[in-house]
């Protein structure tokens, strides 16, 4: 169950809501294409899904070699509210063009 300070600890970071507003925006995303959209490192990707995993905001799925994010089904309503606010206030663009941009995606990601 989501405690609501880890939910407000995650939406702290600029990267976490970021990666909020990317995830609402598509539903699921391979780690590659939030790195590439992010225009960030993947290791440093990498440790804001954990926290935000380890909080249970997102939940994984993994396919072979390849890991998908998405929001946690058991988002309580109003988290999933405020994420939503935070698109629909057009929050952070210039993701979603990098991420439109995405050469090849997905079938070149994480190969």
């Amino acid at each position: 169950m989501l405690e609501t300070q880890a939910f407000f600890d995650v939406l702290s970071d600029e990267i976490r809501r970021r990666v909020l507003c990317l995830l609402l925006k598509e539903g699921e995303l391979c780690v590659c294409e939030l790195f590439q959209a992010l225009d960030l490192p993947q290791p440093k990707v990498s440790r804001h899904l954990g926290v935000m995993r380890d909080a249970g905001v997102l939940s994984v799925r993994r396919e072979g070699t390849w890991v998908f994010y998405r929001l946690d089904a058991q988002l309580p309503l109003w988290a999933y509210k405020v994420v939503e606010f935070m698109v629909q206030g057009s929050a952070f663009p210039e993701d979603v063009q990098r991420l439109d941009a995405m050469p090849n995606r997905p079938v070149r990601c994480c190969t």
